[in-house]
């Protein structure tokens, strides 16, 4: 079903890095936020990334969203908070809330057979001591069954997607991959059945259904069951593939996800993913029946299958993720030119979304960098603390060239001070050293352990304006 298109009115956005340029008198999160946008901007130039949207939500509030590069190669348009990518997999989110609506209503059960909902569930099943393929299973990518549709949908370039009735026809034809509650193997054809379920149980079209019951109540008004095809080059982002071995990315068709809709076929925007997982934070902080049931969506985000190996784990439908001693859940997206993750730090309250029109671009590692860098800061209410830099030291702030060897580094605000940023950088905190100013245009690096390094002096040009600065006996020059 077409959605209405979205109001062309452009919110004024929270931008830290105008802030920090204004003003000297900045907080612990704004310095974060700032350190944040920095990084992005130079992975998103060495990995050639034509364009992306960000945002970080704490709790009921949006504290940081931006929009970067262009929605595509050719057309070079800005990119917004409001444009519209694939968001590909994290559509299984919505797909597996429905089931878990429909499951609340007492219309179906997790330990339900598939056959039970669809008479024409006719797998080959392979292994006949297996268990019944059951909701659960689906929804935790457990059933046993093969990772697609029969199809090469993720094949350029046409990425053949199966109608309804071609998808349900070759299902006959298939055999099952595992015994069910075996092995973990991730499956489009799992929760692509599932939005089959959707509609047999609730007596409504998959789309229509999710459209009335999660999307319109939630007021994502970007947010699609498909892709919107009249708005591609324009709200919507073109997709680019990943780099090739002459570091070009090439533009990837339009498509439709077709049959695997409830598994890969929705749209949306940073701004409506953020409210989707402040949504998600509310319920858990407060509680609630808005959608599902709070206890309902804690059942969704606890591990419900665990690998041998410990290292991977799914909740219903979401996935969950330990980075360290840090667990987030939620989902990531990969499709044709589109690389998307909404990660939720659900102790904290924190909401991280990151898309991109490119593929393979690691927008999970982004994501929870993004919420390492603000997570400390949050925590300590930071943004109540006003930290006072001299002014004198806003003329060192900005990027210097390391050529020949490659990447840069950014002389950024931090504790009221300065810091060296090198870039480009998978982890910008631990690439991040403190300079502690000692006269004039001098200052030192500041060692892990505390102690003062190396010199840092900035070279200025017979107008006042730094053009350079000296380390361990070499010039490396300001390039903006």
């Amino acid at each position: 079903m077409k959605r209405k298109l979205s109001s062309l009115i452009i919110l004024a956005l929270f931008l830290p890095s105008i802030i920090l340029a204004q003003s000297n008198n900045n907080t612990r999160l704004e310095e974060s936020l700032n350190l944040i946008e920095v990084w992005i901007e130079a992975q998103m130039a060495y990995e050639q990334i034509p364009g992306m949207a960000a945002g970080l939500a704490y709790k009921d509030k949006v504290i940081w969203q931006k929009a970067f590069g262009v929605t595509g190669l050719e057309e070079k348009a800005p990119t917004q908070t409001n444009t519209i990518y694939s968001i590909c997999s994290i559509s299984k989110l919505f797909t597996s809330i429905a089931v878990m609506q429909l499951r609340d209503k007492g219309l179906l059960r997790l330990d339900d057979p598939v056959g039970k909902h669809l008479s024409w569930f006719n797998i080959e099943q392979v292994y006949p001591d297996s268990p019944p393929i059951t909701i659960e299973a689906l929804l935790t990518h457990s059933s046993g069954l093969p990772r697609e549709s029969d199809f090469p949908y993720w094949n350029a370039p046409d990425y053949p997607f199966p109608t309804r009735e071609e998808m349900i026809k070759k299902l006959a034809k298939q055999k099952t991959l595992y015994p069910s509650d075996k092995h973990y193997q991730y499956s489009n054809l799992a929760l692509t059945l599932a939005g089959e379920i959707v509609a047999a149980v609730s007596g409504e079209k998959f789309e229509e259904y999710v459209e009335k019951n999660i999307i319109d109540p939630l007021k994502l008004n970007d947010t699609r069951t498909e892709m919107p095809e009249e708005l591609h080059g324009n709200q919507l982002a073109i997709g680019y593939s990943s780099k090739t071995r002459e570091s070009k990315r090439i533009k990837q068709p339009f498509f439709q996800a077709k049959a695997i809709t409830p598994a890969a076929g929705f749209s949306s925007t940073v701004e409506d993913l953020i409210k989707f997982g402040m949504w998600q934070t509310d319920l858990l902080e407060n509680g609630g029946t808005k959608i599902i049931k709070a206890n309902t969506l804690k059942e969704m985000h606890r591990v419900h299958w665990l690998e041998p190996n410990w290292k991977t784990a799914r909740g219903l439908g979401f996935g969950v993720y330990r980075n360290k001693d840090v667990t987030f859940v939620g989902h990531q997206g990969s499709c044709p030119g589109y690389r998307t993750a909404l990660m939720i730090q659900p102790d904290k309250k924190v909401v991280s979304v990151f898309l991109a029109n490119a593929s393979g671009v690691s927008v999970g590692q982004l994501a929870q960098t993004a919420y390492k860098i603000v997570a400390s800061v949050l925590e300590g209410n930071s943004d109540e603390t006003k930290l006072i830099m001299d002014e004198s030291l806003k003329k060192y702030i900005g990027t210097y060239s390391y050529e020949t060897w490659g990447g840069e580094g950014a002389i950024i605000p931090w504790e009221g001070g300065l810091a060296l940023l090198d870039l480009p950088t998978s982890s910008p905190l631990d690439n991040l050293s403190k300079l502690k100013h000692i006269k004039n245009n001098t200052f030192k690096r500041v060692r892990d352990d505390g102690e003062l390094g190396e010199e840092i002096i900035f070279i200025s040009d017979e107008n006042g304006n730094v053009v350079s600065y000296y380390q361990h006996s070499n010039y490396w020059k300001k390039i903006k």
